[in-house]
């Protein structure tokens, strides 16, 4: 005898309507209940998504003002840079520049110059290398790089310091330049190029750039164009 099929279960179900009535609501209820806890997931998901690109935002928020604020900050105080002038000169006239006429050979020992601090003369056959000094340096190397086309800035440190020292050098190109205090000087601050020279009483003096564009590295010293560097550091240099 063939077996029949068996016939799919039933459906939950009561013969009491009424039961039968609570049974349907039950099962709609679960239903609903887990419709509501996959709505509820789904928003704490999508919410916490939001917080994440808000957290990034944020964050990237901060890092772009970080990086702002650095480079704004270092135009802000890095230091203003050197000025630059036109070697050589035009035959320009600045008011109080005295010239003279010096010899040029290289000699042992200390020299006594005619003019305080030198403007030229014999010299030691080492150079002073060109740069910033805290400390007096020796007028027999100095007078050596005026020979090469330098110009020695030398000051009172007693009347020039803080922000006139400052401002005397925001004058100073990137070479062929020295600075150092100087003891004895007829005025506070004396320019000295190879055989000419110029007092000045302040550092914000406009002829102080005007000496520089007629007389650094000028074409008329003995030994233009020669090296500045290379040959003696002075005492006290700073750079």
């Amino acid at each position: 005898m063939t077996p029949t099929s068996q016939p799919p279960s039933p459906k939950r179900a009561s013969g009491n309507p009424a039961t039968q009535a609570r049974i349907d609501l039950t099962v709609k209820q679960q239903r609903e209940l887990q419709k509501q806890e996959k709505l509820a997931e789904y928003q704490r998901q999508l919410a916490k998504r939001r917080r994440s690109r808000l957290t990034w935002w944020v964050v990237g928020g901060v890092a772009a003002l970080t990086v702002v604020g650095v480079v704004a900050a270092s135009l802000i105080f890095a230091p203003a840079p050197a000025p630059t002038y036109e070697a050589g000169g035009t035959g320009a006239t600045i008011d109080g520049v005295e010239t003279f006429t010096n010899e040029t050979r290289h000699v042992e020992g200390t020299v006594d110059y005619p003019q305080n601090p030198p403007a030229g003369g014999p010299h030691n056959q080492y150079w002073l290398n060109c740069g910033v000094y805290d400390r007096p340096q020796q007028n027999e190397y100095a007078v050596h790089s005026l020979e090469h086309g330098a110009i020695w800035v030398t000051y009172d440190a007693a009347q020039v310091s803080g922000d006139e020292l400052a401002t005397l050098r925001s004058h100073l190109p990137s070479t062929y330049t020295i600075l150092s205090p100087y003891e004895g000087l007829p005025a506070p601050i004396v320019l000295s190029g190879w055989n000419t020279q110029l007092q000045l009483q302040d550092a914000s003096d406009a002829r102080i750039p005007a000496f520089f564009e007629e007389y650094w590295r000028s074409q008329n010293v003995p030994e233009p164009a020669a090296a500045c560097t290379g040959a003696i550091d002075g005492p006290g240099k700073q750079s």
